[in-house]
Formats: C-alpha cells, sequence, structure tokens
C-alpha cells in the first residue's frame, strides 16, 4: 500500500482536492485536523501544550486557537517548540489509521509535509498550488480574517517555487474543471503503477 503526501498552502484548496479522492475511496488522513483533535483531547499533550504556552491556553477546557496561534506565527522558537510536542502524536495516530486500511494506497494531507521532512515518508507526493491572491482571497472568506495574518502564516510556510520541484505531482488549482481532471489523471496513474 503506497503512502502519497498531500501538501500546499494555506488556501491553497486541499480539502476540496481530499473530497474529491476519498469519492474515490482512497483513505484520507488529514494530518491538520488530527493535531487539533488530539490538542484536544490526549491528556499528556495538553498538559505540555499548558506547560509551554500557560494554562490559560485553554480556556473551559477548549484550547484557545487564536490565541495559540498569535504566539506561534509571532515566535518561531515557540512554533517549533509546539511542532515537536504534536507531531510524534500524529505520527503515531497516522500508524494506527495506515494499519486499518487495505487500499492500493492512501493520501497524508499536511501542511507542511516537506518543511517538517514527513515527505521523506511517503511513497509519492501531491503539490497543491494556487496564486497567492487567490489563496488570500479564500482564506480571508473561510476564516473571517484579515490578509497580514494569513500572509504571517504563510510567511512559516516554504513557497510553491521551493516545494514544485519536491513534489511527483502538482495541482495548479485555479479552474475547477482542470483540477478535478488532473485529480483524476493523478488517481489512475498512482492506481495502475501500485
Amino acid at each position: 500500500m503506497k503512502i502519497v503526501g498531500l501538501t500546499g498552502g494555506i488556501g491553497s484548496g486541499k480539502s476540496v482536492i481530499l473530497e474529491v479522492f476519498s469519492s474515490y475511496g482512497v483513505p484520507c488522513y488529514q494530518s491538520d485536523n488530527r493535531a487539533k483533535e488530539l490538542m484536544q483531547k490526549s491528556p499528556e499533550l495538553i498538559r505540555q501544550i499548558k506547560v509551554l504556552f500557560g494554562e490559560d491556553i485553554y480556556q473551559d477546557k477548549k484550547l484557545d486557537r487564536s490565541k495559540l496561534a498569535d504566539v506561534v506565527f509571532g515566535d518561531k522558537k515557540k512554533l517549533k517548540s509546539l511542532n515537536a510536542l504534536v507531531h510524534p502524536l500524529v505520527n503515531k495516530d497516522f500508524q494506527f489509521f495506515l494499519n486499518q486500511q487495505n487500499t492500493a494506497y492512501v493520501i497524508k494531507e499536511a501542511a507542511i509535509l516537506f518543511e517538517t521532512g514527513v515527505a521523506k515518508d511517503c511513497d509519492e507526493t501531491i503539490l497543491v498550488t494556487a496564486p497567492e491572491k487567490l489563496r488570500i482571497q479564500r482564506v480571508m472568506k473561510r476564516d473571517k480574517t484579515n490578509a497580514e495574518h494569513i500572509k504571517s502564516r504563510m510567511s512559516h510556510q516554504w513557497s510553491d517555487e521551493k516545494k514544485i520541484p519536491l513534489a511527483n505531482y502538482v495541482i495548479n488549482n485555479i479552474d475547477w474543471d482542470k483540477t478535478f481532471k488532473k485529480i483524476e489523471e493523478i488517481h489512475k496513474k498512482i492506481i495502475d503503477f501500485k
């Protein structure tokens, strides 16, 4: 069974693309969503996050995500420390997910697949790209936030130019019809070369 990594910058459209792969019966593991769930459910991780960021990072037993984002996207050391806590748990969780699958391939989605070195554990990788202006518009609409906040988050991710040479497949997600055809083409290639 192949592990196919899927990545792309914030607002590139990874979630919509994952839905299409999922509709083909491909099990999709969303690292970012699982990380959020683990930060909310794992007692040991919650304890470590409180030690690192203070007790008040959780309000009424709920992680204050916007407060956490403000801290980590303003301090690279804090972001690195948070990732060092969360990533090993996500990797363990992914292995559990993988052991339950029996398909030609699974997709492991991660926003920072190349940045964290997780891509080396994948048989193939897919990069989702879109122009920065379009990505900012999508995230502003989705998250009801401002462009400065989005650009700050983008600055912690590698540029598409840096990631393109590392990816096996690139989906330029601007026109949905073309995107859909590209997903279909990639799916067929992976199935044929399992």
